[in-house]
């Protein structure tokens, strides 16, 4: 039986999947203190997509799109303070006061986290769409063996 017609795989990839993507965003958002961040991030949530994909819960399309945004939001993120007489890739930080939580510290560095994990996801989508291609490879044989 294939993982794609089994139930139980289904369910296990349904109750997986939010527990998964949780993880996924903590890593993105603890990149910058602990071990982590924007590419961790997205391959925890490339891994979610790939095992959905492949157990037939979800066709995951447009990975240009989504390849070509991840890379502007890091090429704007890292330009960006060239307009301030900054430097390449200089990082601001701003911190607001919440009631409840207190000090928050966030700043450039988590957009740039957030394209390269756009980046990420728009890869291992392309590398599904590549892999489940039904187009003629480049090398063929004939009926006789040859290429």
């Amino acid at each position: 039986m294939t993982a794609s017609r089994s139930s139980i795989v289904h369910v296990g990839i349904r109750a997986a999947s939010p527990l998964a993507i949780t993880v996924g965003v903590y890593l993105f958002f603890a990149g910058h203190s602990q071990p982590g961040g924007g590419f961790a991030a997205g391959l925890v949530l490339g891994a979610v997509i790939t095992l959905r994909t492949v157990t037939g819960l979800q066709r995951p399309t447009n990975a240009t799109g989504l390849l070509s945004s991840g890379i502007v939001i890091v090429t704007a993120t890292a330009a960006a303070p060239l307009i301030w007489g900054g430097t390449f890739f200089d990082q601001r930080v701003v911190s607001v006061e919440l009631p409840v939580l207190g000090t928050v510290k966030s700043g450039s560095a988590l957009i740039f986290d957030a394209g390269v994990t756009i980046i990420v996801i728009g890869l291992v989508i392309a590398l599904l769409d590549g892999l489940s291609t039904s187009e003629p490879s480049a090398i063929e044989t004939d009926a006789e063996g040859r290429p």
